[in-house]
């Protein structure tokens, strides 16, 4: 793995708070801690897309939010929907949740439109598509990936950590060989120490979503590499 400095693994992290209990201060805690340390973007529910944004008006972090969270059993029309109010809302990044079922049901045209849509609806602002790995097989894996590259999206990302698992250093690694070198990979759900953080960077994530941030961050030293 190349070195990385604090800065360079703070730059691939979303800070991320998807609890639906979080209240309005803690959005406002997690948007200043975001600018504190430069994280990539912070990443909440659609509700409080608008809050982030403003909170965040003066500062290079992005907000990214969820689409179709956390099961991904809405309508491919609804994603859509819920895209284009988050567009307007001031959302620059999305992570929607892949049909599950018409995966299972290898449904794969169904699925590749459900991702078509929401990514004509984020107007060229990058979609993440959650797989839900801990629900699939590898099989189902691949091909969840090679449907998201096909439909547009920039990322394939692992978990919602609403079910059973989260990130798998084994899935990081398949979804990478997948989607090959330049297409995005999102390894969240569960990331709470360094050695996790670091192993996934190694196996392929080029992005992070964690709670834990700070946490991870904190007391690393700004000049050294890791």
């Amino acid at each position: 793995m190349a070195n990385l400095t604090q800065s360079a693994l703070a730059a691939m992290i979303d800070h991320t708070l998807l609890k639906a209990e979080a209240t309005r201060t803690e959005i406002d805690q997690l948007c200043d801690e975001a600018k504190q340390w430069q994280f990539a973007t912070v990443c909440v529910q659609p509700f409080r897309v608008a809050q982030a944004v403003q909170r965040l008006k003066d500062s290079a972090v992005q907000v990214c939010t969820v689409i179709g969270f956390p099961l991904g059993a809405n309508r491919a029309e609804i994603k859509a929907m819920e895209t284009v109010r988050a567009v307007a809302d001031g959302a620059r990044e999305f992570d929607m949740v892949i049909n599950l079922g018409a995966l299972k049901d290898r449904n794969y045209a169904a699925v590749e439109n459900d991702i078509q849509a929401v990514v004509t609806a984020a107007q060229g602002h990058p979609v993440k598509v959650i797989l839900e790995t801990c629900l699939l097989s590898d099989e189902e894996i691949v091909r969840a990936c090679e449907l998201a590259v096909k439909a547009g999206a920039r990322f394939v990302k692992t978990s919602t950590g609403f079910s059973t698992s989260g990130a798998q250093i084994n899935h990081v690694k398949l979804m990478r060989q997948t989607v090959g070198k330049i297409f995005g990979v999102k390894a969240s759900g569960g990331i709470r120490d360094r050695a996790t953080l670091l192993a996934m960077i190694e196996a392929g994530a080029n992005r992070i979503g964690t709670s834990s941030g700070v946490a991870l961050l904190r007391d690393l030293p700004a000049e050294s590499t890791y």
